[in-house]
């Protein structure tokens, strides 16, 4: 009976959406690989990643997410264990030590680490909606998120790291942050991105410089990168040049075009038409999300589901922004459709909970 109750109220549009994107995704990888040799099991890899995502999503679905409220502080003691054994087994790729080779595959504890915080800030102010939202309670919330951005940086890792925090802040501010606290939070980050760039990773820096001061002349580096996504955006018009046809893509002048630059691939190729749809497709995964939120039971259940939504909406928005010159590159993937395992993963965490909320909102 209890099963019978969980499949009614599944919500088979949002995992319907999400399978569409991830296939979708293998889709654009096959073609963005455009026949190089050292990519060429890409696409059996993500397939891979999109059958254990689905399958976890179906698994969590099943699971109370209410158990995992006692579990929070666990999760967070391993996430940091696992973040502090980068230093000594880490591999270091494109400059930075993030991932964790365990024989095929490659781990990227930072990943796991946004579930976690998600998980822990839900519980937190879900505990503390009683409390005064006062200083205490905001210094509460981000002792714990500060100590795992600070693991995270030290790889260095800023793009995630801005991750959690913009998801510490999202859940601070639907919890009850009170106004008079935003222009005090303002002040403090300008004055903390101006403290903290002499500190960023010289390659850090340089995206940074590069974006406020781009070299036109560029052969290589970032500014050539985001003028390459450039061209094959506007090269793809209003409904593209045609799947495996991208001339951007497949003659590699486009770089990274299967993980952080996809979606000018996928513009390329589909044009402004079938970009729109797909990202209209994940707006709807978005707003299932906020959906969840709001017909959730509880607290727990209601910050879960609004902090995955915001999770999902901050990475589109950047990896689309960084597509379109709009803001700094940065690592971030087009969710679900990227390369990358230990992204999709999370997500498919994440959208596993958000059903296990919605299929015990009336049990």
């Amino acid at each position: 009976m209890f099963r019978r109750e969980v499949w009614r109220n599944f919500d088979y549009w949002l995992f319907g959406a999400v399978a569409f994107l991830c296939i979708f995704g293998i889709v654009m990888i096959q073609s963005a690989i455009a026949g190089n040799t050292d990519l060429a099991d890409s696409p059996s890899r993500q397939a891979l990643f999109v059958g254990i995502g689905l399958a976890i999503i179906l698994v969590l679905s099943l699971i109370d997410y209410r158990y995992w409220a006692s579990l929070t502080r666990a999760l967070y003691a391993f996430a940091i264990f696992f973040l502090m054994i980068i230093f000594v087994f880490a591999q270091a790729r494109f400059g930075a030590a993030r991932w964790l080779n365990v024989g095929t595959f490659l781990i990227q504890p930072a990943e796991i680490g946004k579930i976690v915080m998600v998980l822990l800030l839900a519980n937190y102010f879900a505990n503390h909606q009683d409390s005064p939202k006062d200083l205490r309670w905001i210094i509460g919330s981000l002792i714990p998120t500060v100590f795992m951005v600070l693991w995270i940086l030290l790889q260095p890792n800023l793009s995630t790291s801005i991750v959690i925090m913009v998801i510490w802040f999202a859940m601070l501010w639907i919890s009850g942050l009170p106004t008079k606290y935003l222009i005090i939070f303002i002040v403090i980050l300008v004055l903390l991105a101006a403290a903290i760039f002499p500190f960023l990773q010289e390659y850090q820096q340089a995206r940074i410089l590069t974006f406020l001061f781009p070299d036109q002349n560029a052969r290589y580096g970032n500014t050539y990168n985001v003028s390459q996504a450039l061209i094959s955006i506007g090269s793809g018009g209003l409904f593209g040049e045609g799947y495996g046809h991208g001339t951007q893509v497949q003659l590699r002048f486009l770089k990274v075009r299967h993980s952080d630059f996809i979606f000018s691939s996928m513009a390329e190729e589909f044009g402004f038409i079938g970009t729109a749809i797909i990202v209209a497709l994940m707006i709807f995964v978005i707003f299932r999300c906020f959906r969840a939120a709001r017909l959730a039971r509880d607290q727990f259940g209601a910050l879960i589901a609004y902090g995955f939504g915001v999770l999902i909406f901050f990475q589109m928005a950047v990896n689309i922004g960084v597509n379109l010159n709009l803001m700094p590159v940065t690592g971030l993937t087009l969710p679900f459709i990227s390369y990358g395992g230990s992204s999709l993963i999370s997500l498919a965490i994440g959208i596993g909970l958000v059903e296990s909320i919605i299929v015990r909102r009336k049990l």
